[in-house]
């Protein structure tokens, strides 16, 4: 009687959240706790794409083979993020070898790009073209991206892992209740493109309801050609000529000649410690990673496990953090083929005591008085992660986005998929914030061939040399701040995954200059909080999706947020996987 009542408990907690009770029971065995495995382990935004990856494992796929099988089924599963036509970064740890490699696939400004693209005729930033027009789109990144990784470290032939994606959007997938919602919720910026409406709707717009079938047949053929010809079907051959078409239609930028020059970049990792751990995250043109060290190297100042994960103390003390980090990323942050980041100084022990001796832990400091640090001279929040660990030691961390909840809303028409609308995470004008909030200077200007700025923030973390967790999360500007607490609640707070990605979360990016918690913060944290001169607002909407995987003992664990449905771990074998 006792273990019922238990039961009946943990579901009405996971109906609250999820308010069927089908997906109930997914959300509380999947996301609730750790999923345990000892043969390797998935984390996606989507279970079903989850699977796919844990099927390649379980036919002896190593975890890049995983990787690029899981990122392209979410391109089907998960068309708000999951893309072909976007990017994004990886960090692969190759055992074998013992070494860490990012792999740098975002979007590349076209070769028509120009600095003032986005202003109007009164020299005004105009967000309807860097947002919502043919011109937002960067050339895409995802095929190339995962091409590299899985030539230079995948095992399996190509086709194997990219056939079960084409097979998922020919033979249709179970509309979710979040999918039916938000395409319902996006209906009239959906349908103001007519090859985006028919992909993603009934005739005459209807949506589709929960538990019908979406067939994606275009872009089914789009994953074929990919995975009979390879990246040049998309860069070169039939999908490129209709993206080229459909940028012409639109008066867009890129041309045959753009997609053709996209190359993705391998990248030195950078790397950091925190309390005796190895970080290893992602380098410029991502901000994540520096800025997620520099913040670490702050904290490693404080008692913060003394402090109490949640308290004011603790809470504070992020947020002037996070307010230090935020004010030099709208410097100091952009391409480094283009800019020279100072990414030694940024992430240096000496401007991390200098920025530690700055903070006063009872008062909170204005934005205003807060300038971006002095070098010495010489993100949509609908981005989503996948974490991948197989039972060789390999580990993938791997976070891509199309920017906004469907990218520009915009499809290539006969191909299947939608664009992104990564210019938008350029500077189109200095001084004026992008979708997301976030400033910028000189350093993250459009430029014809340049990556714009990102807040994607794949991370490793190794514990006496070995792979411990990988993680990373979508969430716009508030990727870096998701992955920051990650960190501090597993290393710090000593908590398991499940655990550490469920506890309430808050962020301060600067400017705007308020702190914004998600439910769970007591009223007492809260008044303490404002009595400090924090302006405290409650956030509107959760934040971020974290994706972990870990192994330690011989064992695999993997956890996926419970903020968003439909996530889920995933082991090789299903007889393997169990709850706790």
């Amino acid at each position: 009687m006792h273990r019922l009542i238990i039961i009946l408990v943990a579901l009405q907690m996971s109906c609250a959240l999820a308010q069927d009770v089908d997906q109930a029971v997914v959300r509380y065995t999947d996301l609730r706790h750790p999923v345990y495995s000892t043969t390797g382990m998935i984390a996606a935004q989507s279970k079903t794409a989850a699977d796919v990856g844990a099927e390649v494992l379980a036919d002896g796929g190593n975890a890049v083979d995983a990787a690029v099988a899981v990122g392209f089924s979410l391109a089907v599963t998960l068309p708000r993020a999951g893309n072909l036509g976007g990017g994004g970064f990886m960090l692969v740890h190759d055992a074998e070898s013992d070494t860490t490699t990012a792999i740098d696939y975002r979007e590349m400004a076209p070769p028509a790009a120009h600095r003032d693209m986005f202003l109007d005729e009164n020299g005004n930033a105009d967000p309807e073209l860097s947002r919502f027009s043919h011109k937002a789109s960067g050339v895409p990144g995802t095929v190339a991206g995962l091409y590299l990784a899985h030539r230079k470290f995948g095992s399996m032939p190509w086709k194997r892992v990219v056939q079960p994606a084409a097979d998922l959007a020919r033979e249709g997938i179970v509309v979710t209740r979040d999918l039916a919602n938000l395409l319902e919720s996006r209906k009239e910026r959906m349908c103001r493109d007519a090859a985006t409406c028919k992909y993603f709707y009934k005739p005459g717009a209807v949506p589709y309801r929960m538990g019908e079938i979406l067939v994606q047949a275009d872009l089914a053929e789009s994953l074929q050609l990919i995975a009979d010809e390879g990246p040049d079907a998309f860069y070169r051959g039939a999908t490129a000529e209709k993206i080229a078409a459909e940028m012409k239609r639109g008066g867009g930028l890129i041309d045959m000649q753009a997609l053709a020059a996209y190359k993705p970049v391998i990248r030195e990792p950078l790397r950091g410690s925190y309390r005796g751990y190895e970080v290893v995250t992602i380098p410029p043109p991502s901000s994540g990673g520096v800025h997620v060290l520099q913040m670490l190297n702050v904290l490693s100042h404080f008692p913060v496990a003394a402090m109490g994960a949640g308290s004011a103390d603790a809470t504070h003390l992020l947020a002037e953090v996070m307010r230090l980090a935020y004010a030099d990323r709208s410097k100091h942050l952009g391409d480094p083929d283009f800019y020279d980041v100072p990414v030694d100084w940024l992430t240096s022990a000496d401007y991390a005591a200098e920025l530690a001796a700055s903070i006063d832990m009872k008062w909170a400091r204005p934005s205003i008085d807060v300038a971006p640090g002095v070098a010495p001279s010489p993100e949509s929040e609908d981005t989503t992660h996948f974490s991948v660990i197989d039972t060789y030691g390999n580990v993938v961390s791997n976070t891509y986005t199309l920017n906004f909840s469907y990218g520009s809303a915009i499809s290539v028409a006969g191909a299947g998929f939608l664009l992104n609308n990564e210019m938008d995470d350029f500077v189109s004008k200095p001084g004026v914030r992008n979708a997301f909030g976030l400033l910028g200077g000189k350093a993250n200007a459009v430029e014809a061939g340049k990556r714009p700025l990102s807040s994607m923030t794949p991370t490793i973390i190794f514990a006496g040399g070995e792979p411990w967790f990988a993680t990373g999360s979508p969430g716009g500007s508030r990727i870096i701040t998701t992955v920051l607490q990650m960190l501090v609640n597993v290393i710090d707070h000593g908590m398991n995954l499940a655990d550490a990605s469920n506890q309430p979360r808050m962020h301060h990016q600067w400017f705007p200059d308020e702190l914004l918690l998600e439910s769970g913060f007591s009223p007492d944290t809260i008044r303490l909080l404002e009595a400090r001169g924090h302006i405290v607002r409650p956030s509107s909407r959760s934040m971020g999706s974290l994706q972990s995987v870990a192994i330690r003992d011989g064992v695999f664990r993997g956890a996926s947020d419970p903020r968003r449905p439909n996530a889920g771990a995933s082991a090789p074998a299903a007889v393997d996987a169990t709850v706790h």
